[in-house]
């Protein structure tokens, strides 16, 4: 059965478009399938499908699946008659809307494999932005790079850079199609290659096959309870994993009608989430980082009640993923939105990785944000507290249960297993875990262990629920004791006129051969007096939490660096320090 997005109303005969609806009569299956292909061939036999909206939330597009399969399938037809063959890839530059949609699903049907690829919003300049393009081409190595119309500048220049054939997506569809036939896709078949958002001098290609990939969107669909009415809210970035796996093909496998707004319309208009999500009645699911909470409860006005603006209380589903969950920011979002409606119990934590399709871990629904308070001396792997010194507590959040078809193990650094509420490297296995990184077989041994996948964060068990401590590169360690990152980072945000994002640690030499914490801060006053009394303050706070003096650097707003999805890299900001590109302010005189 089909509906036509578009019917007339009122009076003067006015077209106004309408969203693909959130019900249908066929019966949902949840993901149980034998590749992508063929769930979408099941969702095109109903009538949900994508809607896209533009910054100001108003619907532009509706897309049902079925117009999407048959888009696919033109675009398949166009890839095969440019040349490409199952097994080859080709790369997209995933710009959130209906021509990335098809050309993504046109390879899945040819057995070509879509390597989504970033937009240029969180590169901080052109030539920043190529680079890192033709670093990921470099390592994909595919046939033909797609990208939307106005980033043909760009695009193109990555693309002769690496000598990779490129066009538009509009141009690939004025192409005559081939008349051959779709190739038989099978499970284990590699479904695409996805690249971590932080990917940069060494990136690596995720490769997921589609047995992988629907085994990790079954226990989406099972995890978070999803039902026959629910409907999906989405900003988040398609070629992050959290953004294409979640919020792009579980809605096709498990059929749920979803809405998106651009991540760039979201950046400039965060409050237009929470309005999108009020003005559908259907919508009982959305997903975000901390970060976005975190803008849309600083945004609120103070003079605005929510209630007046905003009905959260369908609001079934706050997912919360893709960073460290912070759950002062957490309460603080509900602190601002309670009286819409909005439900503390809808929060639902997780944790995952692209190298695990995606869902690790997901905290059953309704039981909202917990938190264990845990001693600084066991984050950092130290005994007993130092005597006369007062003990300090960080609250960390629980992400979940296991998902399902989901090992974890934590582990110490000889790789034994450790006893519950004792802090290690997270290990898991099970059925979504990836094949390997596209050719790059010392890498894949190197975190791929008897079908154990080696995360790279530390934290712990309790109770079944697993509790995310921060990664394990991150950690400062200075005369044999270990500093996480987070706790001198938060530290120094409670200070007056900073929020999160605005203060990177790490550890530096210094000339003297000794190593210690730096803190790179991004201070908003012009006035000298000013950061001297700050650039104090922030040392005081910093002593406080590692014992010692470290090196404080105060540096322009916007200079810390982020990944394609927006969290900060704390790695690539050590590098720019070190190496001149970021500049501090002087120091006072």
């Amino acid at each position: 059965m089909r509906v036509n997005a578009e019917v007339k109303l009122g009076w003067e005969g006015a077209v106004a478009l309408m969203p693909t609806p959130s019900d249908d009569d066929r019966p949902r299956v949840y993901a149980e399938f034998p590749t992508l292909a063929a769930a979408l061939d099941y969702a095109a036999e109903g009538i949900r499908g994508l809607n896209f909206h533009d910054p100001r939330g108003q619907l532009t597009q509706a897309y049902p699946f079925a117009e999407l399969r048959s888009d696919a399938l033109a675009a398949a037809a166009r890839l095969m008659a440019h040349g490409l063959k199952p097994g080859d890839r080709v790369a997209l530059l995933a710009e959130t809307g209906p021509e990335f949609a098809a050309a993504f699903f046109g390879a899945i049907y040819a057995g070509i494999w879509p390597v989504p690829l970033p937009l240029p919003t969180s590169f901080g300049g052109r030539d920043a932005y190529v680079d890192q393009l033709a670093v990921q081409l470099g390592s994909s190595d595919p046939k033909l790079l797609l990208f939307p119309t106005e980033l043909e500048g760009m695009g193109g220049e990555a693309a002769r850079l690496t000598g990779i054939d490129a066009m538009s997506y509009a141009a690939l569809s004025t192409l005559a199609p081939s008349d051959e036939p779709l190739p038989a896709l099978q499970p284990d078949d590699i479904a695409y290659l996805q690249y971590s958002s932080g990917s940069t001098r060494f990136p690596h290609g995720v490769a997921i096959t589609h047995r992988q990939l629907l085994a990790n969107l079954h226990a989406h669909s099972t995890g978070m309870k999803i039902t026959e009415g629910d409907r999906g809210v989405s900003w988040l970035p398609w070629y992050h994993d959290m953004g294409l796996v979640g919020c792009l093909l579980s809605p096709v496998a498990n059929q749920m009608s979803v809405d998106y707004l651009k991540t760039e319309d979201f950046a400039r208009r965060p409050l237009a989430w929470l309005d999108l999500i009020s003005r559908n009645p259907g919508t009982t699911l959305s997903y975000s980082p901390t970060f976005g909470y975190d803008i849309c409860a600083r945004r609120i006005s103070s003079q605005t009640r929510a209630s007046d603006r905003f009905d959260l209380s369908r609001w079934r589903v706050a997912g919360n993923g893709a960073d460290m969950i912070r759950p002062d920011v957490m309460q603080a979002f509900v602190d601002a939105f309670a009286e819409a409606g909005f439900q503390a119990s809808a929060f639902l934590p997780s944790y995952g990785l692209a190298e695990a399709t995606l869902a690790v871990s997901i905290m059953p629904p309704g039981e909202g944000l917990v938190v264990e308070l845990v001693e600084e001396t066991e984050l950092s792997g130290g005994g007993s507290a130092a005597l006369g010194r007062p003990q300090r507590y960080r609250a960390i959040v629980n992400c979940g249960k296991p998902a399902k078809g989901m090992e974890i193990v934590i582990r110490d650094e000889d790789g034994s297993p450790l006893p519950e509420k004792a802090i290690g490297k997270v290990w898991c296995r099970g059925s979504s875990v990836m094949t390997g990184y596209f050719r790059d077989p010392e890498a894949t041994e190197a975190c791929l262990v008897d079908g154990w996948l080696d995360t790279g964060d530390m934290g712990y068990l309790s109770g079944g629920y697993l509790y995310i401590v921060g990664r394990a590169k991150d950690m400062i360690i200075i005369n044999g004791k270990n500093h996480w990152p987070q706790d001198i980072e938060w530290a120094v945000e409670q200070l007056p006129g900073f929020k999160a994002g605005d203060i990177a640690a790490f550890a530096i030499t210094t000339p003297g051969g000794e190593e210690t914490p730096a803190v790179l801060v991004q201070c908003r006053t012009s006035c000298l007096e000013e950061r001297a009394k700050l650039r104090e303050q922030i040392r005081e706070r910093v002593r406080a939490i590692t014992g010692m003096n470290c090196v404080i650097e105060l540096v322009p707003p916007k200079t810390l660096p982020r990944t394609s999805s927006g969290k900060l890299s704390r790695a690539k900001a050590r590098n720019l320090y070190l190496s001149g590109e970021i500049q501090p302010y002087e120091m006072a005189a």
